[in-house]
C-alpha cells in the first residue's frame, strides 16, 4: 500500500502476527458458535427505522487522536446511547491501538437491548467466529485488509453461524467486490487510509452507487447535524458515530440530534 506503512498496514500486521499463532481447534469453535443463542438482527434494526439510523460507538482511543475517552464505562454508555434512540451500538474491541477488549463489548451488550458490532480488525477465521462467541451481532469484515477469497470466506462464515456482516469499503472497486459476495450491508469509511484523515466526498460519491438492496452505512468524520444532514440526503440509510459521542458532555442528547435528522433522502 505504497512506500510508507499506513495506520492500517500497521495495525494490520499486528493483528496477522497474532493469529499466526492462534492455534485453536477450529472446529470447536465453529461448534460453539453454532450453539450460542440467537444474535440480535443487526441490519435488520438499521433497515427498519423510519429515520437515519445511528450506530453509536464505545471508543477509548484511536491510533491518531490518541485519548478520546479512555476511562469510560462501556455499559453507562451503551444505556445512554439506548436513551438517545440510537439503533445499534458498535464497540471497538482492538486494545492494542483503540483501548478496546472482549470485555467492553460484552458488558455493552448486557447493559442494552440493541444488536451490538463488534468493530475490530478480524483477519481470520477465528476472529469472526470470536464475535460470535462474545456475543456481538454483527462482525466487520474490512475490504481493504482482505484479499478475495479471505473477503468471501469470511462473509460466508458470518452468516452460517448467524451473524450480520457489515463490509467497509473505500472505493469503488473496494464496493464492487462487496457485492461480488452478495454482502447486503455496506459501510464507506470516509477516513483516507494514509493520512486517516476525513473526506466526506469520498462517501457522497459512492453513495450513488449502492444498490437499492444494499444498507448503506458512513463511517467516521460525522461530528455533526450538518454533517449527518449531508450524508442521509446523499442515500446513507444510517451513521456510524464515534468521537463526538464518546467525546460529548451528554451521549444520550448527542444522538438524539442525529436522530433528529429529516426521514427523506
Amino acid at each position: 500500500m505504497g512506500e510508507r506503512p499506513t495506520y492500517l498496514d500497521r495495525i494490520l500486521a499486528h493483528h496477522r502476527e497474532l493469529a499466526k499463532y492462534d492455534t485453536r481447534p477450529f472446529q470447536s469453535l465453529l461448534d460453539a458458535a453454532h450453539a450460542q443463542p440467537s444474535a440480535r438482527r443487526f441490519r435488520a434494526a438499521l433497515a427498519a427505522s423510519d429515520q437515519l439510523a445511528v450506530i453509536a460507538e464505545v471508543k477509548r482511543r484511536s491510533p491518531s487522536k490518541g485519548d478520546l475517552n479512555i476511562g469510560l464505562d462501556p455499559a453507562v454508555l451503551a444505556r445512554d446511547y439506548q436513551r438517545g434512540g440510537a439503533t445499534c451500538i458498535s464497540v471497538l474491541t482492538d486494545e492494542k491501538h483503540f483501548g478496546g477488549s472482549t470485555t467492553d463489548l460484552q458488558a455493552a451488550r448486557q447493559a442494552c437491548d440493541l444488536p451490538v458490532l463488534r468493530k475490530d480488525f478480524n483477519v481470520s477465521e477465528r476472529d469472526v467466529l470470536d464475535a460470535r462467541l462474545m456475543g456481538a451481532d454483527c462482525v466487520l469484515l474490512i475490504a481493504a485488509a482482505l484479499d478475495d477469497v479471505e473477503l468471501a470466506a469470511f462473509h460466508s462464515l458470518a452468516v452460517e453461524v448467524g451473524l450480520d456482516a457489515l463490509v467497509e469499503v473505500h472505493d469503488e472497486a473496494e464496493l464492487e467486490r462487496a457485492l461480488a459476495v452478495d454482502s447486503t450491508l455496506i459501510g464507506v469509511n470516509q477516513r483516507d487510509l494514509v493520512t486517516f484523515q476525513v473526506d466526506q466526498h469520498r462517501a457522497l460519491r459512492m453513495a450513488a452507487l449502492m444498490p437499492a438492496t444494499v444498507v448503506s452505512v458512513a463511517e467516521s468524520g460525522v461530528r455533526s447535524v450538518a454533517d449527518a444532514r449531508a450524508l442521509r440526503a446523499a442515500g446513507y440509510d444510517a451513521v456510524l458515530v464515534g468521537e463526538s459521542l464518546v467525546t460529548a458532555g451528554d451521549p444520550a442528547a448527542a444522538v438524539r440530534e442525529l436522530m433528529s435528522v429529516p426521514t427523506g433522502k
